[in-house]
């Protein structure tokens, strides 16, 4: 890969780094204390998170995958922005319906944001990546 290329793809590999670092630190954090943040939350005793943070450990090893990768997949990173911007809305619609405490719902909005951040950077990114593949495309003509 030309150096021009691995430039146009630095903001969503960091986009996709900065999303997997903060997946596995709340991964982590969830699994280590999910008992606290059940009681936080206001979600009965026997509610289990650590399912959730498993989910989340994983969520993050795919995004460092692709974002390690010579050439970024970009059907990968949109289905990134997909997942993303899911979470953000099922985090919002869960707290319209969740009976959770103020605390609870003020952690879930904060986290629904940092992710809704995520996604925008991510899209951007491939906006970027795309528009240039398209203008190179263009600049050099149609293929014979």
């Amino acid at each position: 890969m030309t150096q021009s290329a691995r430039d146009r793809q630095g903001l969503l590999r960091y986009a996709l780094v900065g999303n997997a670092s903060f997946s596995t630190i709340t991964g982590l954090f969830v699994i280590v204390a999910h008992d606290w943040i059940a009681h936080l939350l206001g979600v009965p005793g026997n509610a289990s998170l650590v399912g959730l943070g498993i989910g989340l450990l994983i969520f993050a090893a795919t995004l460092l995958f692709n974002a390690r990768r010579p050439e970024l997949r970009l059907a990968e990173a949109w289905a990134v922005v997909l997942m993303d911007l899911a979470w953000v809305a099922g985090s919002y619609v869960t707290l319209l319906i969740a009976p959770f405490t103020a605390e609870g719902k003020w952690v879930i909005a904060v986290v629904a944001d940092l992710v809704l951040v995520f996604a925008v950077l991510q899209w951007i990114g491939i906006h970027r990546i795309q528009s240039h593949d398209r203008a190179e495309r263009l600049s050099h003509g149609p293929s014979a």
